[in-house]
């Protein structure tokens, strides 16, 4: 009885039960704690560097910086459409950073779909369904909005641009 508790706890602190249960490896080191945004909304992001959305990290710097104190974005560099983020966390970061001028939190390079899904995915695309949103990420620059008391509150498809007012209606 005792392990089958153990074994329930541990599948609630590895697959979150909240999106302030994760803790995620930032992109640059250190960790990216989602329960230190309590009381923001979170906009989670899956990037690429190599892709025809890659100019959305313009807009996406925009909201953050407009946005500041009531929103934190966090992108998550993955590789799972058509190789667009073949690079290593070094070259990500400075990617980022050069073209883009990057200051939002960006984690480590994750899997955002298929068999080795990254926790934080895998709840987040359980929350969509939730919502009867089926299969939420078909691309790169998916995002998740997620409210002040860590709510999903939908979902952006790829091409939905950051400073859109389809976002903005959000945050006004």
């Amino acid at each position: 009885m005792k392990t089958l508790i153990a074994a329930l706890i541990l599948s609630v602190t590895m697959t979150g039960s909240s999106i302030y249960d994760f803790k995620v490896p930032g992109l640059e080191g250190g960790t990216i704690d989602f329960s230190k945004y309590k009381g923001q909304k979170i906009l989670i992001v899956n990037t690429a560097s190599k892709c025809g959305l890659t100019p959305q990290y313009d807009d996406l710097e925009k909201l953050y910086k407009q946005y500041k104190g009531k929103l934190v974005i966090v992108g998550f560099p993955a590789n799972n459409f058509a190789g667009q983020e073949p690079g290593t966390k070094t070259e990500i970061a400075e990617f980022c950073k050069k073209n883009y001028g990057v200051t939002f939190p960006m984690a480590d390079k994750v899997s955002v779909k298929g068999d080795d899904i990254a926790p934080i995915f895998k709840y987040l695309v359980d929350e969509a369904a939730k919502k009867g949103i089926k299969d939420p990420i078909s691309w790169n620059f998916t995002k998740f909005l997620v409210d002040e008391k860590g709510q999903l509150i939908t979902v952006f498809s790829p091409r939905t641009k950051p400073m859109s007012e389809e976002v903005l209606k959000y945050l006004n």
